[in-house]
């Protein structure tokens, strides 16, 4: 029996192909050692952790099994053993770690990382620092 996407093959007008594959970790809570005020040091916080990035890669694994895709585990342990690791001073330290590692994985094409201290201010969401591997919106 013929599947639903094999009979569509080469039916979707060209205006419509996938054109970026993206994998989104979305605010991560982590409790983390950070911020250089005397209040801060020693006195772990919560931190919202996001990491966006778009892959090389533009097609789903086509056996359907999660050994050929992105490890979304991975990701996660990832930011929360190095938001975890030692303490910081700056946010933009850390988000510069997490930036790193995960350029470092194979078939990222493009990154951004965010950080937000959401218990810092009453009258504000949070407070935050943003890196990107692009200048705008999205690569």
């Amino acid at each position: 029996m013929m599947s639903e996407a094999v009979k569509l093959y080469g039916m979707v007008p060209d205006h419509l192909k996938v054109r970026q594959s993206r994998i989104l970790l979305d605010s991560l809570e982590v409790m983390t050692d950070i911020g250089f005020h005397e209040f801060e040091v020693g006195a772990p916080q919560r931190l919202l952790v996001t990491v966006e990035l778009w892959l090389d890669d533009l097609t789903p694994p086509e056996d359907d099994d999660h050994a050929s895709a992105w490890n979304y585990d991975y990701l996660r342990t990832e930011v929360i053993r190095l938001a975890m690791e030692r303490r910081y001073n700056l946010q933009e330290t850390l988000v510069h770690a997490i930036f790193q590692r995960v350029a470092a994985s194979r078939g990222v094409r493009a990154l951004r990382v965010k950080s937000v201290k959401p218990d810092i201010y009453d009258d504000a969401k949070g407070v935050g620092v943003e890196i990107a591997s692009f200048a705008g919106a999205h690569p």
